[in-house]
């Protein structure tokens, strides 16, 4: 009966989760940009909780399964890098810039939950915006939520097959975060 009930919850979740937009968060502030991404550095908030529990939703900040076991967060730490590198040609003005991103959350889905039901990966950033040269701040610190869908089932198997791995699609999602967020 438990599990019923948590199978019933989870796809209201899901269900609710989609219903929102991808982008969320502070709103952007309203001013021109013309930025030439030089850099990152990346931090996690102190005291996230990781799990590698088993559950279709554990209870935690951190749930990661793109990669195999190891340091979650420096795993995580390498797909932002890999988003900023792919955006370099794209964010090319005459204002070099660097991002401090700090990572507040970052939920993805477990091996049972992407092989039955799927879910949402949820990833929460902050982003302050810095010049290159001098560190001053150009755009002070902002929440960032972004949601991707994470299919389920034989969707999930599907797209496994095709080369679009979990950490294939979230990488190339932040990099759009990213370019979203800086344009």
């Amino acid at each position: 009966m438990k599990l019923g009930k948590l199978i019933c919850l989870l796809m209201i979740l899901v269900t609710l989760g989609a219903c929102t937009s991808q982008l969320g968060g502070e709103p952007r502030p309203d001013i021109v940009r013309n930025y030439a991404l030089r850099g990152l550095t990346f931090s996690a908030v102190p005291d996230l909780v990781v799990s590698e529990e088993a559950a279709l939703y554990p209870i935690a900040d951190v749930v990661w399964r793109g990669d195999p076991p190891g340091p979650r967060i420096a795993q995580i730490e390498a797909m932002f890098e890999t988003a900023v590198a792919r955006n370099r040609t794209v964010l090319d003005g005459p204002q070099p810039i660097i991002i401090d991103i700090q990572l507040i959350r970052f939920h993805g889905v477990t091996e049972r939950t992407r092989y039955s039901v799927g879910g949402i990966y949820n990833i929460i950033f902050s982003m302050t915006v810095r010049d290159a040269g001098s560190g001053a701040i150009i755009e002070p610190a902002r929440v960032i939520a972004a949601n991707l869908d994470a299919p389920g089932g034989s969707d999930a198997i599907r797209l496994e097959r095709s080369g679009q791995t979990e950490k294939v699609r979230v990488t190339e999602f932040l990099s759009s975060v990213l370019q979203a967020e800086l344009l």
